[in-house]
């Protein structure tokens, strides 16, 4: 979208593109750290190597200073024009309007062109072949022995035979979903490795699909071996087929896909058919999935072996078969250092001089241009006025089942589905545990339960809900900065005739949990340690920002606890012990604290019609769980007891008892300064600055909230993407009152943590206009006034307490922040000598940081 705006504003201007092209460039070096993404792009290129796909679309980092200007506007001229677009809307506005706005703004201003842009068709091979390639050393993952991947790749047919592509797509799932699939047992179980390779699965972005199995984290020499277990499993596969009960949890899973409404679901069904229809496949065809899946039942009806067929012709007898291995060389990074080096002399040695005088003159002008506003008038825009000044009430009832646990219920239309999720807050665990709870979340619903082992559950859970997990949260007290609630979420959906079964499980998982099956722990994870290391250079950004507020308020201290570097690092110590019985010992611990309705509150999302059956339900859950000891004190000493507020105003929203919840203080915390520096063998940083400001209750927070946006549009993007090459970089605050600035992929550190200090001086000195206020106005309501599912409806009042009434005092703070406010929050807060500061960076050795000893080096 930018491009082309600058496209249009600049016709006869050369030098745009540089910018991007420094962009794209941190952005495709980000990119190609990340050892995942470097092993899916060569299986592409390597599988598909006759046309496109053999080359990488966002631009290899080598590859990108070669293109020169009039390549890219020829590019652009062809590409992106009407004649090879297609054109998505959807939503509730009249099609005529949208036909008629598409015609006139962009049909009526080109001619129709040839863009010869289809794909032709690989030439399939008569002989499978296989390709060796090297990543970088990745210092996260754990273990010594095994950084090798392996993948085996399958060419499939066209992604425009429709029904074809369906059935390939579930039998990709039926292969390598879950711990009751073929390739799961023979790989992941055979203990040879920490996880499936990349890009495992049916893969349908692409002219020809194509399936991938393998897996990461084993030692060089196992590669035959797995080679033989894929083999063998394939063999063995086309022999025994699939019970019929997972065919049947598979179209289930399908069942409740079409059903289940997201915010997205407009964008997920377009990307779904965009690349069927990109190839001139049918996207109708597409949609019609209930088509689908009855051809298909009829298909297994009439031919018993009918997938078994398939996976004969596809996977056994189909010499379109790529085998590509991957191992890390410690020397990956200087290479690709020594070759960025290499193609930058080579650059500059073909330059006269008249050359270097010109690109030093375009570099001054286009910095000139970059500080320069540029003129938005002519985009169309929305006013503040625009904005509507209050919000349509959610209606929420609060009753008690089995006499003392709350239950939150909220009428919706779910479409049939019923949504249930239970809170449990943990103020009486113990300090020492306090890190395990992310891995008991993780583990609790893939262990067994009951007279179930971990197959049986898992095989329960796919066929009567649409998932049942745990997850650690840390909620912020609206009111006080240094006030939290801890505690685990449970969630699960289910379509209504399966709510007895779902809840049955729930009971089975909170009264009789299995924390014995030490060998499906182990492989649980090392899957889990190995997830997270890979996850370090997509969300850099998120973990630099946790670590840099870990000193400024507890709940950031927590956070980072539960999902910031440390855990990183834990997960990684578990996977490497050689005995695991004394964290598998640590479950138990945590598991007196959570798995019982002391302190539960439940929540109740169905249609009006579904409710007494949900609450019946629900009520028989809670009276199947234990309490847990009587003489159990917390061990904070400091527990406040937070009454939620109820509708007691005019407008009241919610009705029924009043429930308390019981949040942690602690008076004697005291924030403070700390640097850290995580050494990662990256080509770029990532940089969290984070200041502790004030609570959401707090009118300044709404203040901070316009100027977060403000900070970001007008002078940190600028900064430290167009100027500074950065992939991303923008400033946020948190509900928990924390004030961020962050870069992503970011090629400097030092320079932008001084970017970070002059958006600062910026901020206080008022360098912005009415106009700029409004637009970062307008961007934040477009946040707050997101669409919410009805499946989410009520949430952030179940779980934080937070009332309409609350959120609409929020509102008409947003809406009076004016110009004085910003200055005044940006000098209160953001003034280094007024309030803490944290800071923290991942990324490569640095010595301007190396020699300030105020930075620590981060564990």
């Amino acid at each position: 979208q930018e491009g082309w705006r600058l496209e249009h504003e600049n016709p006869k201007d050369p030098q745009t593109p540089l910018t991007f092209k420094g962009v794209v460039f941190n952005e495709m070096k980000g990119v190609f750290t990340d050892n995942e993404r470097i092993f899916s792009q060569h299986l592409q290129n390597r599988l598909l190597p006759d046309h496109t796909y053999s080359v990488v679309s966002g631009g290899h980092p080598l590859c990108i200073p070669d293109l020169t200007w009039e390549q890219l506007k020829q590019f652009h001229a062809t590409h992106y024009h009407p004649s090879n677009a297609r054109f998505f809307t959807y939503g509730n506005f009249p099609l005529e309007q949208h036909l008629k706005q598409i015609h006139e703004e962009a049909l009526s201003k080109f001619e129709k062109i040839e863009p010869n842009t289809a794909v032709p068709a690989q030439k399939p091979w008569d002989k499978p072949r296989e390709f060796h390639i090297t990543c970088g050393p990745d210092s996260l993952a754990a273990g010594s022995s095994g950084h090798t991947t392996i993948g085996v790749s399958f060419l499939l047919p066209d992604i425009t035979d429709t029904f074809e592509a369906f059935t390939l797509n579930l039998l990709s799932s039926l292969l390598i979903s879950g711990p009751n699939s073929p390739f799961y047992k023979a790989l992941i179980e055979s203990g040879l490795g920490t996880d499936f390779s990349p890009d495992v699965g049916y893969n349908g972005y692409t002219r020809e699909a194509y399936f991938s199995v393998g897996l990461q984290g084993i030692a060089e020499q196992d590669t035959q071996a797995v080679r033989d277990i894929i083999d063998r499993t394939i063999e063995e596969v086309i022999e025994k087929g699939f019970e019929e009960d997972r065919i049947e949890a598979l179209l289930h899973k399908i069942e409740i896909q079409m059903k289940h409404q997201s915010v997205s679901f407009g964008l997920s069904l377009t990307s779904y058919i965009a690349s069927c229809w990109n190839h001139d496949g049918d996207p109708v065809e597409l949609l019609q999935l209930g088509g689908q899946v009855a051809r298909l039942r009829q298909c297994l009806k009439e031919n018993p072996r009918f997938l078994q067929e398939k996976v004969k012709q596809y996977f056994k007898n189909n010499p379109h078969k790529l085998t590509l291995s991957m191992t890390p060389d410690d020397k990956y990074p200087e290479k690709q250092a020594q070759m960025e080096t290499e193609k930058l002399k080579e650059k500059v040695d073909s330059l006269s001089p008249k050359d270097k005088q010109q690109i030093y003159e375009k570099g001054l002008e286009l910095q000139t241009q970059q500080s320069q506003p540029q003129d938005a008038s002519c985009l169309p825009a929305l006013k503040v006025s625009d904005i509507e000044p209050t919000v349509p009430l959610t209606e929420l009832e609060v009753a008690l089942a089995a006499g003392q646990t709350p239950v939150q219920i909220c009428a919706q239309p779910t479409n049939g589905l019923v949504y249930f999720r239970a809170f449990v807050s943990l103020h009486t665990l113990p300090e020492e545990v306090r890190p395990y709870v992310p891995l008991f979340c993780r583990v609790l619903t893939k262990l067994g339960c009951g007279l179930l082992d971990y197959r049986e559950l898992a095989q329960l859970m796919e066929l009567k809900t649409g998932g049942m997990a745990a997850s650690p949260h840390v909620l912020p007290d609206e009111t006080h900065l240094d006030t939290y609630e801890q505690g685990v979420l449970f969630s699960s959906f289910c379509l209504e005739r399966n709510l007895p079964d779902m809840m049955h499980l729930w009971s089975e998982i909170f009264s009789s949990p299995c924390f014995e099956e030490e060998e499906r722990f182990r492989v649980l994870v090392k899957m889990s340690a190995q997830e997270l290391a890979n996850g370090v250079p997509d969300s850099g950004h998120l973990y630099a920002s946790l670590r840099a507020s870990r000193t400024l308020t507890p709940v950031g201290d927590l956070q980072e606890t539960f999902s910031g570097m440390d855990q990183v690092r834990l997960m990684k110590r578990i996977a490497e012990m050689t005995d695991v019985r004394p964290v598998l010992r640590k479950l138990p611990q945590v598991q007196e604290h959570v798995l019982h309705r002391d302190n539960m509150r439940c929540s109740l999302n169905a249609t009006p019609q579904q409710m007494p059956l949900a609450e019946k339900a629900v009520e028989k859950f809670i009276r199947n769980l234990g309490q847990s000891k009587p003489e159990r004190k917390p061990v904070c000493p400091y527990v406040v007891e937070k009454p939620v507020p109820s509708g007691s105003s005019g407008r009241a929203h919610v009705s029924g008892p009043q429930v308390i919840r019981k949040l942690i203080t602690d008076p004697t915390f005291k924030p403070c300064q700390m640097k850290t520096h995580f050494l990662l063998p990256f080509p770029v940083n990532y940089v969290g600055e984070c200041i502790r400001t004030a609570p959401y209750a707090d009118p300044d927070h709404a203040s901070l909230k316009i100027l977060a946006r403000l900070m970001t549009a007008k002078f940190l993007h600028t900064e430290i993407r167009e100027k500074g090459g950065a992939y991303g970089g923008g400033a946020r605050l948190s509900r928990d009152g924390v004030f961020t600035l962050y870069s992503y992929r970011d090629p400097r550190s030092a320079e932008t943590l001084r970017s970070f200090s002059k958006a600062m001086d910026w901020a206080k000195a008022g360098r912005f206009t009415e106009q700029d206020i409004d637009e970062a106005k307008l961007s934040v309501f477009s946040a707050v006034d997101a669409p919410v599912a009805p499946s989410d409806r009520g949430l952030d009042h179940f779980l934080c307490g937070l009332s309409d009434e609350m959120k609409q005092v929020h509102r008409e703070q947003l809406f009076a922040v004016r110009r004085e406010d910003l200055i005044n929050v940006s000098n209160k807060y953001l003034d280094t000598g007024k309030s803490m500061h944290g800071l923290a960076l991942l990324g490569p050795e640095n010595t301007e940081i190396a020699k300030d000893p105020s930075w620590v080096t981060g564990e």
